[in-house]
């Protein structure tokens, strides 16, 4: 198996997925508790890589981070190299597309609190921050570990916007999707199969956890 592409696999699923729980939890909790009569767009747009062809979404992200571009001009001053077939870009791409993996099971366990705790926690005089830290984030945890797992796995298992925006250099851009397609593409199927056999049960234990979860057989707080 080729652990530098396993390696750097896991490097970039640990970004996506932490940096999906600073981004994902405000989004989910603007979306879950606001009021704006046209937020279903934000929301539409949240969830479009739902339904998007990989290939859609990565060329266009690849037309945003080229050379040509004004936010490619941009880190090519500030870093000398684009953002396209870089690490960095297969972090930014990789949010984008695993998004809504983290924000809608965020956004169902933050509307699944009672609102009658959150009406007694306003007066008592608390604030909405302390309010979510005290009552909204305790009382979501399962949701909020079900997003980061989802979006973990997502990571792991991309390969249609990791090609598109990364191509394939090893040790960069090389993820283990991609290293699969090419033991493939080179008839190594014994290596292919080693591989994508981790990646499978991998996926069961993680829909698995993600089950779990959900029917509260395993728990992560301790819930009354």
């Amino acid at each position: 198996m080729n652990w530098e592409a396993i390696a750097l696999t896991g490097r970039l699923a640990l970004i996506v997925a932490g940096m999906l729980l600073v981004i994902g939890m405000p989004i989910a909790y603007w979306i879950t508790f606001s009021r704006w009569r046209w937020k279903f767009l934000i929301e539409a747009l949240v969830s479009m890589p739902l339904v998007l062809p990989p290939t859609v979404l990565g060329f266009y992200l690849l037309v945003a981070f080229g050379a040509n571009s004004g936010l490619g001009q941009l880190w090519r001053g500030l870093t000398g190299h684009t953002l396209a077939f870089s690490f960095q870009g297969l972090v930014v791409a990789s949010i984008l597309y695993s998004l809504p993996f983290a924000v809608q099971p965020f956004a169902a366990s933050f509307a699944a609190v009672d609102p009658a705790l959150l009406g007694a926690s306003s007066t008592l005089g608390a604030s909405q921050w302390r309010t979510f830290w005290r009552v909204v984030l305790p009382l979501s945890v399962p949701g909020v570990v079900t997003g980061i797992v989802l979006s973990f796995a997502h990571t792991v298992g991309e390969f249609g916007v990791v090609l598109m925006i990364g191509g394939n250099i090893p040790g960069v851009t090389r993820t283990v999707s991609i290293d699969i397609y090419d033991r493939v593409q080179a008839l190594e199927y014994a290596t292919a199969n080693r591989t994508a056999l981790v990646l499978l049960v991998f996926s069961f234990s993680v829909l698995s956890v993600v089950y779990a979860l959900n029917r509260r057989v395993w728990a992560v707080y301790p819930f009354k």
